[in-house]
């Protein structure tokens, strides 16, 4: 009788990205309570101000990880219809590009701050939403994960995104009001 070698289903091969990523979790969220905030925007071109700056960009990367998840529902035989893989990898390094100018107005102008609810809770999404997607990033080319890797930090990924947007655009398009 000849025995298979089955690829390993262990958590072994998550423990690098998860513990990178909760690096990046923490090198955020210390950078962000050490560093002295500057308190002005850098970088608005074509935007009135910071805030209408984060909250469009915010709200693009948030709709673009819509398309995530409908792609990646698609390639794991979900909807019945067939989307390229394509459309998963370009949408979401465009809704991840969108993020960075996002990210770094956030640590460099306001850094992380903790004295209004709401801006706690988008404070910590944020490092969270690095954190995770670096674990995502790191676990795609781990062959011998366990099945769930992907669905769970994809979708962990896009909580921290929906989580960012609701503590961020949907708070400004609803308290301020849709300003470019």
């Amino acid at each position: 009788m000849t025995t298979v070698h089955q690829p390993s289903r262990g958590l072994t091969p998550l423990l690098a990205p998860l513990l990178i990523g909760a690096l990046v979790v923490l090198a955020l969220g210390v950078y962000g309570r050490a560093h002295t905030p500057t308190g002005f925007a850098v970088g608005v071109a074509g935007f009135s101000a910071a805030l209408p700056m984060k909250a469009w960009l915010t709200t693009g990367a948030f709709l673009l990880a819509i398309v995530q998840v409908v792609s990646a529902l698609s390639m794991w035989g979900r909807l019945g219809v067939s989307i390229p893989p394509a459309v998963h990898r370009w949408s979401g390094r465009l809704a991840f590009l969108l993020t960075i100018p996002v990210a770094f107005h956030c640590l460099y102008a306001l850094g992380l701050q903790y004295d209004v609810p709401r801006v706690l809770a988008h404070s910590l999404l944020g490092c969270f939403f690095y954190g995770v997607f670096t674990a995502k990033m790191l676990a795609l080319p781990k062959r011998d994960a366990p099945g769930w890797t992907l669905p769970v930090l994809g979708g962990l990924t896009f909580t921290a995104l929906v989580g960012l947007w609701l503590t961020s655009s949907f708070w400004f398009f609803t308290a301020i009001g849709f300003k470019v």
